[in-house]
């Protein structure tokens, strides 16, 4: 069912962990915040200018390694997917997270040590009702063989996600999923993933400093180096659905609409919210004055409230 109402924790939470990237230790609290806050990041170990919005407007880089997002005097965090998809999920909308590096902790590669310390402070509910993103009409982002576009979907999130690789485990793998009426467990606990001949071009970036064997799927060839093996057969594919999540929370609003995409990433997911949200006549927010869908709507930003 649809959560019509504005949602976040009831206590702290707590993670220690190292960043997959910079290798440095970092702690990350989650902090219950007050209707209307959003989700915001914020620096502790900087004294001022130290608050980051939440925002695709704030992205500074979207690679295929992660999204960094940046405040105007030039401070950043980065690696925000995989907690902003945890929060896209389970549906938390105000939020303070607190961090003391420029880089979340990557934990065991998933959402999954996320959403279980989430759902065991629980979740508190306000009488605020929340916003959200109608898509009036279908958007496509295009490059080259690379493609995203969102339409129409009545009162859900749908994410229809697909990969190609050359790599014969990996290989072609498509999956959609419903927020509203799949269980996203799968999602949550799917790991991000390297190819093993990619592990040297990542370190001389500077980059993977903190990735090993506990916190990422490494692929040689036909086979998973990791002790265990994959969580999934499509696991692959249902980490990219948790990166697309969490991107995609950085829209401020919950988007209900279908969005369909192949071989994209954190780049395009992020060039297609620019210039979707661009176009104002693409979409509308919204939010719903009742307990139940549908029925009445209540149209912000001067639109007339409709049946």
């Amino acid at each position: 069912m649809l959560n019509l109402n504005q949602k976040t924790i009831k206590r702290k939470v707590k993670f220690v962990g190292v960043g997959l990237h910079t290798g440095k230790k970092v702690n990350l609290v989650l902090v219950p915040a007050s209707p209307n806050h959003g989700i915001v990041f914020k620096r502790t170990d900087l004294k001022m200018n130290n608050q980051i919005d939440a925002n695709f407007e704030n992205v500074k880089e979207a690679t295929p390694l992660c999204t960094t997002i940046q405040n105007e005097f030039g401070v950043s965090v980065s690696t925000t997917e995989h907690l902003l998809g945890a929060l896209c999920g389970e549906e938390i909308d105000n939020l303070l997270i607190e961090i003391d590096a420029s880089e979340l902790p990557i934990m065991d590669g998933s959402a999954k040590n996320f959403v279980k310390k989430i759902r065991e402070a629980g979740i508190k509910i306000y009488d605020t009702s929340k916003k959200y993103i109608k898509v009036l009409k279908k958007y496509e982002l295009r490059d080259k063989k690379k493609f995203i576009f969102v339409e129409p979907y009545e009162n859900d999130l749908i994410v229809d996600f697909e990969i190609v690789y050359d790599n014969p485990l990996i290989g072609k793998q498509r999956k959609e999923i419903s927020l509203l009426k799949n269980d996203l467990e799968e999602v949550y606990n799917s790991r991000t993933f390297c190819l093993y001949e990619d592990i040297d071009k990542v370190r001389k970036m500077g980059l993977g400093k903190g990735g090993s064997l506990d916190n990422a799927v490494i692929v040689h060839g036909d086979k998973v180096l990791n002790n265990k093996g994959l969580r999934y057969n499509n696991e692959f594919v249902m980490h990219k659905i948790l990166d697309c999540l969490g991107d995609l929370v950085l829209s401020d609003y919950k988007i209900l609409g279908k969005i369909t995409c192949s071989q994209g990433g954190h780049k395009l997911t992020n060039e297609f919210l620019r210039k979707f949200f661009s176009d104002k006549s693409n979409y509308s927010i919204v939010e719903f004055n009742e307990k139940k869908l549908p029925n009445t709507v209540l149209y912000n930003k001067g639109l007339a409230a409709t049946a």
